[in-house]
């Protein structure tokens, strides 16, 4: 028996319809390990080693698949082909005991019968770089959500949160709602001519005087404008004909379908997310059964492979003519910053059109499915050719131009229409230069600037993007914790900061700036791509936000009086024997105890061993108090208070008090609830019980 492990259950008979009965393939459903959720997890005085538990709520899972894995002749990890996805093949691998090297991971950018036979038959070890650069991330969240999650919470209300990607995210919606708030308008004129020559009219708008572009203001200007452009002659200058071509759009990425989605189709975050993730992991197909229909929807990548552009080729031959093919494949520049691990999104077969999927497969999936299917095609189509004319006419000093553009050959736009408006056509009169053109009538228009549009899901993902905040794997999720903080509202499908959502980012404005600088925040994703290239390692990214971070948490824990050190436990390395969760440590009436993390679930306590201990002893190292205290780990020993000054530890209690046998010093030494006093020296046996 060969073991397919696989993240979502949605693409579980996808894969096993391409797979032979001797496979079995299981869906972890996400994470099965991570940081525990009610406790630090992160070792700050230890390179920041987290630590890892197995989620409560996957006990079952991960039971069920050692099982499996016990009699499985093959693994292979097949999580989902991004950071996440490698992380969770790496606690797979740790959970399973597998071999640090070996060749157990796979990974399906598109699940179909070639992809998923190939992957299985070729896999690889586990990318550690890539797993380093989740783990970065998640130390980096964990940190800043853990320490100023109580904060916030303390200082405004209720159980908030703050998170790096999350809190930058919240502050470009509120600085667009100020933004729009304190909008002033400005006034401007436009002013154009309507001309003629042989009764055939047409349009010039007013741009220049002497060279330099017009900012019309105010009606003063316009005025003293007219007393010259009224009167004057109007003269033909420069006429530029030529043909202009327009390239097709690149094929999808996460951030341009989730715009489109939202604009085009008029869908709401969540639907567009299980959406577009059901087209990727396979939807019904009536008479075929579940099938995948497009590659993998997280990525930043317009790069597609060669043989889909040659199954894009062979499409469009058939379908339109050789005349909308370029003849040579339309390649596409990256953004910079792109990860390009994947391909873009496309479909997986071409022979799913449209029109053959109409009325097999639910409405909402076609919809999604047509956008994809039209832009990727078009991507590989020929260019539209237009025919451009634009014509200058000089008065006085003035210059007007009147511009028009005809379709001469349709290209990709026969699949796609494109953003702009193409029906005018040129309706301009053939014109020479230096010919005088009638002047019938000017008109001038008064306007005003607008104030800047507010966010929608689809542009906040665009400006996600641009900004470089986040990753496509992590757009959907950041904007939907914000709804669910109840930080941000939507008004007319726009996005509006709630009075809370204000209140969280100017507080964490005043105290975290470095942490709410955007800036900031997209270099260190660009820290974290370094760390995915083997180039750095996530510790020193940690080191070198944590080093800063941590002196403004002080400064904002003191300023608002709040302690924030006490509502972050201390891990335990010890396990809850109810839950399996790490245990942390409290102090309670009766002084520290063993408290499970996953509380209130799990009410699970234990006393510390000897934590009730007050008795001190005499430094032999510098003649300090020497106190008990307890190791990380719940481990009872004795250390100098002088510390860091004086370095002394001892596993027992140092007396001030000689051994009557040989006058060495004696020592207390405690165990299971009992107390002895022996002497130091070795080679002397006495001893008091």
């Amino acid at each position: 028996m060969k073991l397919v492990f696989i993240e979502g259950p949605g693409k579980l008979e996808s894969i096993k319809k391409y797979l032979g009965p001797e496979y079995v393939v299981f869906a972890t459903k996400g994470h099965v390990r991570d940081l525990p959720a009610n406790s630090f997890a992160i070792d700050l005085n230890n390179n920041y080693e987290p630590t890892y538990e197995i989620i409560p709520n996957k006990k079952a899972t991960v039971e069920q698949l050692k099982k499996l894995a016990e009699k499985a002749d093959a693994i292979y990890l097949a999580s989902d082909p991004d950071r996440e996805g490698e992380a969770i093949a790496w606690h797979l691998a740790t959970i399973l005991g597998l071999e640090k090297d070996a060749k157990v991971r796979t990974a399906f950018n598109e699940i179909s019968k070639n992809v998923v036979n190939a992957s299985i038959a070729n896999p690889q070890p586990i990318n550690y770089d890539l797993v380093n650069a989740q783990q970065g991330r998640r130390v980096l969240d964990r940190i800043m959500g853990y320490k100023l999650s109580p904060l916030l919470s303390k200082k405004i209300h209720g159980k908030l949160s703050a998170g790096r990607v999350q809190s930058v995210t919240l502050k470009l919606i509120v600085d667009r709602e100020k933004a729009i708030k304190n909008f002033v308008p400005e006034e401007y004129w436009n002013i154009s001519a309507e001309l003629s020559k042989d009764k055939q009219k047409f349009k010039a708008d007013l741009i220049q005087f002497k060279d330099k572009k017009l900012d019309i203001k105010n009606k003063e200007q316009v005025d003293e404008i007219l007393k010259i452009i009224e009167p004057a002659e109007y003269k033909v200058g420069i006429v530029k004909r030529q043909v202009a071509y327009s390239k097709p759009p690149a094929p999808y990425i996460t951030s341009s379908l989730q715009q489109d989605a939202t604009s085009k189709l008029k869908m709401t975050l969540p639907t567009y997310t299980k959406t577009a993730q059901s087209l990727y992991e396979g939807v019904m197909i009536k008479g075929e059964g579940k099938t995948a229909l497009v590659t993998y929807i997280r990525t930043d990548s317009t790069r597609v492979s060669t043989d889909a552009q040659f199954m894009a080729r062979d499409y469009i031959l058939e379908n339109f003519g050789k005349e909308y093919h370029p003849g040579k494949f339309n390649e596409f520049t990256a953004k910079q910053g792109a990860q390009d691990a994947h391909e873009a999104i496309r479909p997986i077969n071409l022979k799913y059109t449209p029109e053959y999927l109409k009325d097999k497969i639910d409405e909402q999936y076609l919809k999604l499915y047509t956008l994809i299917f039209n832009r990727f095609v078009a991507s590989q189509m020929s260019w539209a050719q237009y025919d451009s004319l634009t014509v200058d006419i000089l008065a006085e000093d003035y210059k007007f131009r009147a511009s028009g553009k005809a379709l001469i050959f349709d290209g990709f736009t026969k699949l796609i229409k494109p953003q702009e408006d193409e029906k005018g056509g040129i309706n301009i009169p053939s014109l020479a230069e230096g010919e005088i053109v009638t002047k019938n009538k000017i008109k001038t228009e008064q306007k005003f600037t607008k104030p800047p549009v507010r966010f929608n899901t689809g542009t906040l993902t665009h400006e996600m993007e641009i900004q470089g905040i986040g990753r496509p794997s992590t757009y959907a999720n950041t904007i939907t914790t914000l709804f669910n903080r109840e930080y941000i509202k939507t008004e007319k499908n726009y996005l509006v900061p709630t009075e809370l959502g204000v209140q969280v980012t100017e507080y964490l404005e005043e105290y975290f700036k470095q942490a709410m600088d955007i800036k900031f925040t997209a270099d260190m994703e660009k820290e974290l791509d370094d760390v995915e290239l083997g180039k750095t390692k996530w510790q020193d990214i940690v080191d070198r936000f944590y080093l800063d971070f941590a002196k403004q948490l002080d400064y904002a824990s003191k300023q608002s009086g709040i302690n924030v050190e006490k509502t972050a436990p201390e891990p335990s390395d010890i396990k809850c024997e109810k839950c399996g969760a790490i245990m942390v440590y409290r102090d309670g009436k009766f002084g520290r105890f063993l408290a499970c993390s996953n509380f209130p679930k799990c009410k699970n306590t234990k006393n510390l061993a000897n934590s009730q201990i007050t008795e001190t002893g005499i430094c032999p190292k510098c003649g300090g108090v020497v106190s008990a205290k307890h190791s990380k780990h719940g481990k009872l020993f004795f250390g100098c208070n002088n510390y860091p000054k004086c370095d002394y530890v001892s596993w027992d209690l140092p007396l001030n008090k000689p051994c009557p046998k040989c006058g060495a010093n004696l020592f207390k030494k405690f165990s299971s609830n009992k107390q002895t006093i022996l002497c130091e020296n070795k080679g002397c046996n006495y001893v008091e019980r």
